[in-house]
């Protein structure tokens, strides 16, 4: 899996600061730029987050491409609907050299899991071929592709989407492979904007474990885990 931070909001952190400053403030744009200086962002934003005035998050975007995910995590990363998706598409990039597949860590640890996985993926690829070679177009063949098919996609979510995101994929709870995408994106993240994800992560980072019943009972250890994020 490869992650990396494309592009974001020019100091995604001065433009939160100067959006929530304009809320309540009677001056101009101009004297609220001059006003807003970074010494004092931190604190401020420390205060509007801590006040629930997260709608001013929205106005710092980031952008992430993604390569090397399976379809099983990109089918549940688009139901996050407040972003934007570009994905690879299986319609028009054809897959006559064998695709490459995620291989799930729990069947990687077993020689005869690892085996059924290799030859059933080599069973779909031979079987790929043969219909594009009979005139299938791949857009038809591609009906045979496994979840487990690579792709790569391009993210675009803004702060306030990203906060939510991370609480909920950074869990224990989320599938081993998009916890792993979330963790990623959100030290890319922290490297650019560190006040506003100072505590981004599991909603267990700033209360009690939101699953309940289903909680994984390692709470300390993951509040160490993600405070160490730089």
């Amino acid at each position: 899996m490869n992650i990396e931070l494309l592009h974001h909001t020019p100091d995604p952190e001065l433009t939160v600061s100067l959006a929530a400053r304009l809320c309540y403030s009677p001056i101009g744009l101009d004297e609220l730029k001059k006003k807003t200086g970074s010494s004092d962002n931190l604190q401020f934003i420390d205060k509007i987050m801590s006040l629930g005035h997260h709608s001013v998050l929205e106005h710092a975007s980031f952008t992430f491409g993604v390569e090397g995910i399976s379809r099983v995590t990109s089918h549940q990363l688009v139901r996050h609907r407040l972003a934007s998706y570009s994905q690879q598409s299986q319609r028009y990039v054809s897959h006559v050299e064998r695709f490459d597949a995620v291989l799930p860590p729990a069947i990687a640890s077993n020689d005869e899991t690892k085996r059924i996985f290799d030859f059933t993926v080599g069973v779909l690829h031979q079987a790929y071929n043969q219909l594009v070679e009979m005139g299938i177009q791949p857009e038809d063949a591609r009906y045979l592709l496994p979840n487990a098919t690579e792709t790569k996609i391009i993210i675009t979510m803004n702060a306030r989407e990203l906060l939510h995101f991370f609480k909920l994929r950074c869990c224990e709870r989320a599938q081993w492979e998009i916890r792993s995408m979330a963790v990623g994106m959100l030290r890319l993240a922290k490297q650019v904007a560190p006040t506003i994800f100072r505590d981004a992560g599991p909603g267990c980072l700033t209360g009690p474990c939101p699953e309940g019943e289903f909680c994984c009972g390692r709470t300390a250890q993951v509040r160490k885990q993600f405070r160490s994020i730089k």
